[in-house]
């Protein structure tokens, strides 16, 4: 085909159709989820103010607990489309905020002046006092790994359908665990002891390894979730919730 300047044109490809399949939030099970992975978030903060040191390796208390967030927020990306999972990230960490709030609320009233009232204060700030950083540190990062997972998940599944789930789950883990990793390292060392360049190097580097290795082992698990939740969601695949979810 020739265009009016005399140059051939190129023929125009149509873009790749959208192979996506959602659900709809109206069933408990995005509750369900919704509100484990809240409670997951916040123990890992409480966890993340202890920095441990297994022989070489070092971590922090929350290192345990943290990468089942991660696996929670693929089954939602993956049910449930990116629209759905970003009003999941907001949703905990507005509840991870409030924990803090509290935290300082609790530390700051009065206690008892006697022996074990001051022991007992001390215990509350040397635990939660550091918390507030952690979550900042968790905000940032979390918000920002979980926004790269979730839009890589969903981007490929748009392109793969309901095929190559373990593809989509790997990919986007890594993208995200990295960012994560990097941003909650950087903000929270200071606060678990970690000050030279050699042990934030082992801590970046342990955290993401671990956190990677752990989603990719747990692959299965993962998977047949998804599974079982798609199976229970009446919405999963109609039209309608496909178009409103992944918006």
């Amino acid at each position: 085909m020739t265009s009016a300047s005399g140059h051939h044109a190129l023929p125009h490809t149509p873009p790749a159709p959208d192979r996506s399949r959602f659900a709809s939030i109206g069933s408990p099970y995005f509750g369900i989820m919704l509100s484990i992975m809240a409670v997951v978030l916040i123990l890992s903060n409480i966890g993340a103010s202890k920095g441990v040191a297994i022989g070489p390796i070092i971590t922090d208390g929350g290192f345990f607990l943290f990468p089942l967030a991660y696996i929670l927020g693929d089954v939602i990306s993956e049910v449930y489309g990116f629209k759905v999972a970003r009003k999941a990230i907001l949703t905990t960490f507005g509840l991870s905020v409030f924990a803090s709030l509290c935290y300082w609320a609790i530390i700051a009233l009065p206690g008892f002046d006697d022996e074990f009232g001051i022991s007992k204060q001390a215990a509350l700030e040397g635990a939660l006092g550091p918390v507030p950083q952690i979550v900042l540190a968790s905000l940032l990062a979390f918000l920002a790994g979980q926004t790269i997972n979730s839009w890589i998940m969903v981007r490929m599944k748009a392109r793969s359908g309901e095929k190559s789930l373990w593809a989509r789950i790997m990919g986007s883990s890594v993208a995200g665990e990295f960012v994560d990793t990097l941003i909650f390292c950087s903000i929270a060392a200071s606060v678990i002891g970690i000050t030279d360049a050699a042990t934030f190097v082992n801590y970046v580097v342990v955290g993401f390894v671990y956190k990677t290795l752990v989603e990719f082992i747990l692959v299965p698990v993962t998977s047949l979730v998804i599974r079982w939740v798609k199976k229970r969601e009446p919405s999963y695949g109609v039209p309608t919730a496909a178009v409103t979810s992944a918006a």
